[in-house]
């Protein structure tokens, strides 16, 4: 009898570790699911770094892609950022980042909730090597460390093609905060093509000089300026398409379709090497915007001007289109008090805003004979845009 006591036991501890052995192993491979679909990013890259597509990564932290490093997103890829301004990705001088998503399977850099408004975290930032106005070197607000501008226009940061950037723009005070996507002294062997950046807040994208060329660029209820150029940029925008929605209304003063400045706010007019680029085949569509009316000193719920081309600097800008059902207060800017814009500029530009604006079409009436409202250019066409599953 006792044997036989000690045998059930047995078979009864036995059974119990079995079991425990299975349940700690069923935990284990939750954990390992877990960690297949989620993984924190920040801190440095110091070398080559391959994101996995299956893993959806969480911003938590400055992701800071270092010098000869080089940081590889793969198609379908989702990054998720924490709320805050020092959630972003920066590449540094000689770093890369290939975003190399596609049509069907597009990366996206996103909030990490649901719901999440305008200013949620930083966005991406590339600081290359090209030059910039009056050959200087110019650093980040983020740290006087973080330089960009050379004298290599050829500068290569990487590719990125097929990329959603959304919910950017945190600041750290008003006049520190971030775009959607900053480009500094970027250089025109680096590729960016097929950019979707809806709901950010301060710029949709700003070139701080460079010479990179941009191609296919949806920008949709940026706070501030769709497009805005500055320090000596010297490239070319080309199909570009920028949206205010119905109710959309700005927190900012001076909210416009392109702003640019020859050199970097004004305070340099004398350097060599203003912004001088191209933009080719622009839409500018302001639907009714939220309560809108004639005051012009109230620009929450209209554009201060389409186009603001200012202090120095020189643009060609051909087959451009403002349209829609909201309301601007100028069409064509180059008026401002630390200079006005080149008078060489060519700018051709079709309204057909439902809406008489505000101010004027071409502001100063006289001295810039290279600026036209016309009829009949188309902007940019909406179906290479498509991949973005926009609503136009």
């Amino acid at each position: 009898m006792i044997h036989l006591k000690t045998l059930n036991y047995n078979k009864i501890t036995g059974l119990l570790i079995f079991s425990l052995l299975i349940i700690a192993s069923c935990k284990i491979d939750d954990i390992e699911e877990q960690n297949t679909t989620n993984s924190e990013l920040s801190g440095s890259i110091s070398s080559a770094k391959i994101l996995d597509a299956s893993i959806t990564y969480n911003l938590t932290g400055p992701l800071i892609i270092e010098d000869g490093a080089s940081l590889t997103i793969p198609a379908g890829t989702t990054i998720k950022a924490k709320k805050g301004f020092n959630s972003y990705i920066l590449v540094l001088q000689g770093g890369k980042i290939h975003v190399n998503g596609s049509a069907d399977k597009p990366v996206r850099m996103t909030a990490d909730i649901e719901h999440a408004e305008a200013g949620h975290w930083g966005g991406l930032i590339i600081n290359g090597k090209a030059p910039l106005s009056g050959g200087t070197i110019g650093s980040t607000e983020i740290s006087s460390a973080h330089q960009y501008g050379g004298t290599n226009p050829n500068d290569n940061s990487g590719s990125i093609t097929y990329l959603i950037i959304e919910y950017s723009g945190a600041r750290s005070s008003a006049d520190v905060e971030h775009n959607g996507l900053t480009l500094n002294g970027v250089g025109n062997g680096t590729v960016i093509e097929n950019i979707f950046i809806p709901n950010g807040s301060d710029d949709g994208v700003e070139f701080f000089g460079g010479t990179v060329n941009v191609k296919n660029l949806l920008v949709v209820n940026s706070d501030d300026d769709m497009f805005d150029f500055t320090q000596g940029y010297s490239g070319t925008l080309e199909n570009a398409y920028g949206i205010w929605e119905n109710g959309y209304s700005s927190t900012e003063s001076d909210p416009r379709g392109i702003e640019a400045d020859g050199n970097l706010d004004g305070n340099f007019p004398t350097h060599t090497g203003q912004s001088n680029f191209q933009v080719k085949n622009i839409t500018f569509d302001l639907r009714l915007l939220k309560s809108a009316d004639n005051d012009v000193s109230n620009v929450t719920d209209k554009m201060q001007d389409v186009i603001k081309i200012r202090r120095g600097a020189k643009v060609t800008i051909s087959n451009a289109l403002v349209k829609g059902s909201g309301t601007a207060i100028d069409l064509i800017d180059f008026s401002d008090g630390k200079g006005t814009g080149d008078n060489s500029s060519v700018i051709s530009l079709t309204n057909t805003l439902t809406n008489n604006i505000l101010g004027k079409e071409i502001n100063p009436t006289t001295g810039f004979p290279n600026a036209q409202i016309k009829s009949g250019n188309t902007g940019c066409p909406t179906s290479i845009f498509a991949w973005t599953k926009y609503n136009f």
